[in-house]
This record gives C-alpha cells, sequence and structure tokens, in this order.
C-alpha cells in the first residue's frame, strides 16, 4: 500500500495533508465502509485524480491515518517512562502528567483517535502493544523502586490500557471530562486505591 509519486513541494505537501484531514473526518463521521473517496476529495476540496497522486486507494490512505496514530501514541508511550532519581513526593504529579499528555493527544486528535484505537482492524494490536511498552516501563519503574515489588506489572498495564481506553470514549472524546481531570482520578485510584484513610 505504498504511495504513489507524490506532487513536489509546498502545495504537494499541503494537499496531502488536506486528504488525510478529510479522510479522517470522513471516516470518523461514517466509518470505513461508508466512505468513499469521492467524499474524501469533496471535503479536502480537491479532485479525484489528484487524490490519486498521493494515495493508491481508499484503503492507503486510512492504513496512513492507522500508522500515524500508531507512531504518535507509541511514542508518548516510551516517553512516559519515569526517569531514576525523582522524590517520592513528585510521583503524583510526574505521572499525571504523562497520563495527561496522552488523553491530551486524544483530544486534540480525535478523528485519528476514533480510527487508530476503536475502528481500524489493527486496533486490538495497537492496544497490546501500548499495554507491552506500559508493562515495560512499570517494570523499569517498579525496579527503581517507585512502586511494590509484590505488584503484578502486567495486570496493571493491561487494566491501565482497559482504563484509558473506555474513558476516551466514554468521558473525553464527548467532551464529558478534560485530560488533566481524567489523568488525575487514574493516579489516585491507583496509587491509594478506594480506601478510606481517615
Amino acid at each position: 500500500m505504498g504511495r504513489r509519486g507524490r506532487k513536489k513541494g509546498a502545495d504537494g505537501e499541503k494537499r496531502r495533508r488536506l486528504l488525510l484531514q478529510a479522510a479522517a473526518t470522513e471516516f470518523a463521521l461514517h466509518g470505513y465502509h461508508e466512505t468513499k473517496i469521492s467524499m474524501i476529495v469533496e471535503k479536502a476540496n480537491v479532485t479525484q485524480p489528484s487524490f490519486y497522486l498521493y494515495f493508491q486507494s481508499k484503503e492507503a490512505i486510512f492504513q496512513e491515518l492507522v500508522d500515524m496514530f500508531q507512531q504518535q501514541l507509541i511514542m508518548f508511550i516510551k516517553q512516559s517512562l519515569l526517569e531514576e532519581g525523582l522524590e517520592k513526593h513528585t510521583l503524583e504529579g510526574e505521572i499525571t502528567e504523562r497520563i495527561t499528555r496522552i488523553f491530551t493527544f486524544f483530544q486534540e486528535q480525535p478523528q485519528l483517535t476514533r480510527i487508530g484505537f476503536y475502528m481500524a482492524n489493527e486496533s486490538k494490536v495497537i492496544k497490546n502493544q501500548i499495554a507491552i511498552l506500559i508493562e515495560q516501563n512499570l517494570l523499569e519503574e517498579q525496579r527503581n523502586g517507585y512502586f511494590r515489588s509484590d505488584t503484578d506489572m502486567h495486570t496493571v498495564a493491561e487494566s491501565l490500557v482497559g482504563i484509558i481506553e473506555r474513558l476516551t470514549k466514554t468521558r473525553l472524546l464527548n467532551g464529558l471530562s478534560k485530560p488533566e481531570k481524567l489523568a488525575n482520578e487514574i493516579v489516585r485510584l491507583l496509587l491509594y486505591g478506594l480506601k478510606n484513610e481517615t
């Protein structure tokens, strides 16, 4: 599903970006099967032959959107690893900030998130991949003494992906919660549990 020879220069890149944005909107709104190339080019205000200068097919542009989502999400997960030597009292804030970045990405790219996290056949693979990356981060952080050594980090990673997936769909993408609030609630739940200490 490679790209055909694309037009050179700023105009070509602008047209390509417009097509990707339009495709993301149409796929997120209508679903993969209902979206037609004619809908994408109309939304992007380009001709159908222009579409084929940049993408071989509807499948190719959809796949590029999925790949964009996957690459960006993996980058955020890799960057969320807590560095060594943090003070214990800063731990809650540091973790909250990293989860907030992920939710903010989802909020700023809602169509891409709907496509990559929920619609694409690869969404299950993407979630499995980020669960593995999160588990690797958690194991490293556990070795660095940030978390209890008797905690199964596989369970924590899988749970975290499930929580993020569900809250993104039910609270974030429909505007009921902000990234910071969701991240704060998740971190407080995972770090302190539900037990009332008073």
